[in-house]
């Protein structure tokens, strides 16, 4: 398959898309972004259908986006707007049309019956079971199809879905706090005023909208000791299920009275490897789930394990919010698919607790950041990058392997 994706900074095109069409997917892209906390553990896509006859010739007729709960997928909320509309259309989709029977029907054949004479997909669908089909069966019903428009932007939109529906394990994003020289937290005895905030209220802000779109955060009880965070997502935006508030907590020591428990809502997992069923009766009458585990080699809750246990309960992603020595962990383990560093510009000197800890080293964190994104947050400086690329054994629609 020919991909402009590799020809147009990341905006691609099989059969000569014009600038309209870059357009029209843009417009997509931003519906897409509404299923955004509403969509999961389905991926969140966006549709627009553009009249192409005689009186509304480039006019959009019909879009919508997908939410879990409705339903109904996008294909078939702008079709229903659009009506005899469709028929000759173009449908831009940020994914590619299902053409498999799940809660709906397939949105490939929908198409197909509209009349829709062309379709303009963003990127192939990660699922196995669509991978290229959709696109075969609307080619077959002689629309013609043209992929990769905005290609880049649809799959950072659906990270969380290529992993989980490929691995049945979440996606998982280190988010990380820093000051300049790589500290997340000033010496204990540093007498510095608490809580201590590293970046500005912009990043602050980022996290939360970075919450927002995560189905879990996970962080390790020594943050909750030392920090009594609430970890819930404040965005104000729409939210299908709770955020899931995940504690790493080999020995069982959150304290009843902590503000995790203080707030459980069904809400708050403990991932132990402790037998003591009189704190689990104490955490489980307040609300709290409190999950059991094999220890690890080292006799702590293994984190692959916690991993693959949200997977099972259709967590499609993670964002950590830890410390040092289990962001480290995290890192050395191959867990970590994205790292989000927030970077104040300030410095708190070699005493400091570092941003990663026991295994990592200033030289770990700057091959973390090297191949980073930067952009501003607020002081801060944003930088992120793709650790590890859940797209990357996609099968193509032409066959090959991206």
């Amino acid at each position: 398959m020919k991909h402009a994706s590799k020809q147009n900074e990341g905006m691609a095109a099989e059969g000569g898309c014009g600038e309209s069409d870059f357009r029209w997917m843009a417009r997509a892209l931003e519906l897409a972004r509404r299923g955004v906390g509403l969509a999961a553990p389905n991926p969140v896509v966006g549709c627009v259908i553009v009249a192409r006859d005689g009186t509304r010739d480039g006019a959009c007729v019909g879009e919508g986006w997908h939410e879990y709960d409705r339903r109904d997928h996008a294909e078939i909320v702008a079709l229903r707007e659009a009506g005899e509309c469709a028929r000759g259309a173009v449908a831009y989709v940020t994914l590619e049309p299902c053409s498999h029977t799940g809660r709906t029907g397939p949105c490939a054949v929908a198409l197909c019956k509209a009349g829709v004479g062309r379709v303009v997909v963003a990127t192939v669908d990660a699922n196995p079971l669509v991978a290229g089909r959709g696109m075969a069966l609307l080619r077959e019903a002689g629309i013609a199809v043209d992929c990769a428009v905005g290609e880049r932007e649809a799959r950072q939109l659906n990270e969380g879905f290529a992993r989980w529906i490929g691995t049945r394990r979440p996606f998982v994003t280190q988010k990380v706090a820093m000051t300049r020289d790589g500290r997340i937290a000033p010496r204990l005895d540093a007498g510095l005023p608490q809580p201590f905030w590293i970046t500005s209220e912009a990043s602050r802000d980022e996290v939360q909208r970075m919450r927002h779109a995560s189905d879990a955060v996970l962080t390790g009880i020594g943050t909750v000791l030392a920090d009594d965070p609430l970890l819930t997502d404040r965005s104000g935006l729409r939210r299908r299920r709770r955020l899931l508030r995940v504690v790493l907590d080999s020995q069982l020591r959150l304290p009843p009275d902590s503000r995790l428990v203080q707030s459980a809502n069904e809400d708050v997992l403990v991932c132990t490897v402790s037998g003591d069923r009189e704190r689990m009766a104490v955490l489980r009458a307040r609300g709290v789930e409190v999950e059991r585990f094999e220890p690890d080699h080292a006799g702590r809750v293994s984190i692959e394990a916690v991993l693959a246990h949200l997977g099972e309960r259709e967590m499609l992603s993670v964002m950590t919010e830890c410390g040092s020595e289990l962001n480290g962990a995290l890192l050395a383990g191959g867990f970590v698919d994205r790292c989000t560093c927030f970077v104040a510009q300030s410095m708190l000197g070699v005493d400091a607790v570092p941003a990663w800890g026991g295994v990592a080293s200033e030289e770990t964190g700057a091959r973390v950041l090297r191949n980073a994104e930067w952009s501003a947050s607020g002081m801060d400086r944003r930088g992120t990058v793709l650790v590890r690329d859940p797209w990357a054994r996609v099968t193509e629609p032409d066959g090959t392997v991206d």
